[in-house]
């Protein structure tokens, strides 16, 4: 689901930078102002949730703590885009609150952060998209629930490219050819993301490498990654890129508003683009990128963590599994009824009927079959380097193969760090 606030920044990648720095031990708190009024040694629980851009959503989260008898559960709704701050500012307070919402990072493990989860969710382990247990697994334990999965992909107006005589793209080049020709004096041919880190990722998987090997190396630096780099140099210096649009891309309104014909962005976007745009709308992978590359599909999603240095663990992990174990119509609800999510209980999205047909049946489709998961040891850190890698590169027209050479010592120094 997209936050509510038009920054420019890429939310998650601002999030993971802030647990980087909350892991190092370099956050300081923000004050006593954490929003929870009794205090870290309260009876009742806390959990945070970041804002929401789908209307409904804060309702929703509200409604099942409400439902829940065992003790009460207060959530606290982040506005604006100090989430992340606010979170690991309290993390490090006795205010901190029980329960909380972030994606899978090793520094949180590292840390002794979050709680190990294995005894809640391994009875129902089978039920998950494996891809999301693994992605929440280190040394044989889990840590945290997938709540949802959301895919990224490129959506497109399909009467633009009839219109147009474009066919949908398949490689990069094509994508590349796609928007000279959609562009006019009033669309822009594509819109990648105000700085294009959000399909850096993609790059490399559609380029057939990967960020990480499973032995957890470097794996990235490949002549094809380079030869995409390049093109995308093209792209962004062709005048055929939306740049600096109002919203970034994870907010439909470029799309919307008629200010690209092709837009990066995620499933939860679909309801606003089709009350927008009706079924003038259709979705395509990000291309592949060299003779060696395969189209994929970036699912990003977030994920329930019980605060490990709390006073309240054991109660924690208790509302965590009744909510997001055990009251599957919650978790449909969650999905499926503000904007549109993969559920990652293999059952409910096998059984979400709002999935099962149109635009989200391909959504689904195109998840499965060139879906790409976080992988845990990713670091921020190594996201960084490689956010200096397109800023290089793409947008200033540095060497690929030396920017990626520089960034692989860099994610190098911090695998070594990590794991030896």
């Amino acid at each position: 689901m997209s936050a509510s606030s038009n920054s420019n920044w890429d939310r998650r990648t601002v999030l993971r930078a802030a647990m980087g720095l909350a892991a190092a031990g370099g956050l300081a708190a923000c004050g006593s102002n954490t929003g929870r009024g009794s205090g870290g040694s309260g009876d009742g629980l806390v959990q945070y949730f970041h804002a929401y851009g789908e209307a409904g959503v804060e309702q929703a989260v509200k409604r099942y703590a409400k439902a829940y008898k065992e003790t009460s559960v207060t959530t606290q709704w982040i506005t604006g885009n100090n989430f992340e701050q606010k979170l690991f500012a309290a993390l490090l307070t006795k205010n901190a609150p029980d329960v909380f919402e972030f994606h899978p990072q090793i520094q949180l493990i590292k840390s002794g952060q979050v709680a190990d989860l294995t005894d809640i969710i391994e009875p129902v382990k089978s039920d998950f998209n494996q891809a999301d247990i693994k992605s929440h697994t280190v040394d044989g334990k889990i840590y945290g629930v997938r709540m949802i999965d959301d895919p990224q992909f490129f959506f497109y107006r399909p009467s633009l490219f009839e219109k147009a005589k474009v066919e949908v793209p398949t490689t990069l080049e094509e994508l590349i050819e796609a928007a000279a020709k959609l562009k006019t004096s009033k669309v822009k041919g594509a819109y990648l993301g105000n700085d294009l880190t959000p399909v850096q990722h993609n790059l490399i998987w559609s380029a057939g490498a990967d960020t990480l090997t499973a032995d957890n190396k470097p794996a990235f630096n490949t002549d094809a990654v380079a030869e995409g780099l390049k093109q995308l140099r093209g792209l962004f210096t062709s005048g055929d890129l939306l740049l600096d649009a109002p919203a970034d891309w994870w907010d439909p309104s470029a799309f919307t508003q008629g200010l690209t014909a092709i837009q990066w962005c995620g499933m939860w976007a679909m309801p606003a683009m089709q009350e927008a745009l009706g079924d003038d709308i259709g979705v395509f992978p990000f291309p592949k990128v060299g003779s060696a590359g395969k189209e994929s599909v970036y699912n990003g999603g977030w994920s329930m963590f019980v605060n490990a240095k709390g006073k309240n663990v054991e109660k924690a992990k208790e509302y965590v599994k009744w909510l997001w174990i055990d009251q599957k119509e919650y978790q449909e609800d969650f999905a499926t009824s503000y904007g549109f999510h993969i559920p990652p209980r293999t059952s409910l999205a096998e059984s979400a009927t709002k999935l099962k047909s149109g635009l989200p049946a391909e959504g689904v489709k195109l998840f499965n079959e060139f879906g790409h998961f976080d992988n845990i040891g990713w670091t921020q850190a190594m996201i960084a380097a490689f956010n200096d890698v397109m800023a290089n590169s793409v947008r200033k027209d540095g060497d690929p193969k030396a920017q990626l050479a520089a960034c692989e010592k860099k994610v190098s120094t911090e695998l070594e760090k990590l794991f030896g």
